[in-house]
């Protein structure tokens, strides 16, 4: 009953209803925790192509650019340098269009 403390109507204290409300809480919390993992990947994409669109590639060139010119930076940081330090991912798209 402490796992359903604070949940709404009967599922707080009427155990079939807390086991039921419990379980699926449960399998909500799995799923998403996996689902946040895809949300955040295709974030990062968004900001990483919206960046390198400005400087005459798309997300897929300038992915396929950086693997040939074998730069293995994730998306999660190419995406923090798209928002927060532009200068530094314009020298390496600058760097790969040579």
């Amino acid at each position: 009953m402490k796992a359903v403390k604070g949940y709404k109507w009967g599922r707080k204290n009427l155990i079939k209803l807390a086991k039921t409300a419990r379980t699926k809480a449960g399998a909500h919390a799995y799923r998403d925790r996996r689902k946040k993992k895809r949300d955040m990947r295709a974030l990062w994409q968004m900001k990483i192509n919206a960046f390198v669109r400005e400087h005459g590639f798309s997300y897929s060139r300038f992915m396929g650019a950086m693997k040939a010119a074998n730069i293995t930076v994730d998306r999660k940081i190419l995406a923090d340098l798209a928002v927060n330090n532009k200068k530094v991912l314009a020298e390496v798209v600058a760097g790969l269009k040579k």
